[in-house]
């Protein structure tokens, strides 16, 4: 599948964490890349742009990657939109309460590209 037309948003309060997820994405095909340090920044840039694909961090300030998520799958428009939350631990609890919230696919911190890969080709078929 090509990906150069989807839009995508990557959320993560760590700016190397953003740049690392911005050049994985680009060598996977992606072309069109936003990103916000925080989640209620995601919420509003999310409100306003027309995202194919969010891949947000579970820890966030002003609003958590869980309350995002649950935020986007609650919104009129676009509560469809593939989401990938990533973590940098997993309690059995945060993935069940992400899988209720509608939660597309989950990644543990540090993972590969190949990972990350199938990850978005698993929440595009």
């Amino acid at each position: 599948m090509a990906y150069d037309h989807i839009k995508v948003l990557i959320v993560d309060e760590h700016k190397a964490m953003l740049h690392i997820l911005r050049s994985l994405l680009e060598q996977i095909g992606f072309k069109y890349i936003d990103q916000a340090l925080d989640g209620q920044k995601a919420l509003e840039m999310f409100k306003d742009g027309k995202y194919g694909l969010v891949i947000s961090e579970w820890t966030l300030s002003e609003l958590s990657g869980y309350d995002f998520l649950k935020a986007v799958r609650q919104s009129t428009s676009n509560n469809r939109v593939p989401f990938i939350m990533l973590a940098a631990d997993s309690t059995p609890q945060n993935v069940i309460s992400a899988k209720k919230a509608g939660v597309s696919h989950y990644i543990l911190k540090p993972f590969t590209l190949d990972v990350l890969k199938n990850k978005i080709v698993t929440v595009f078929k």
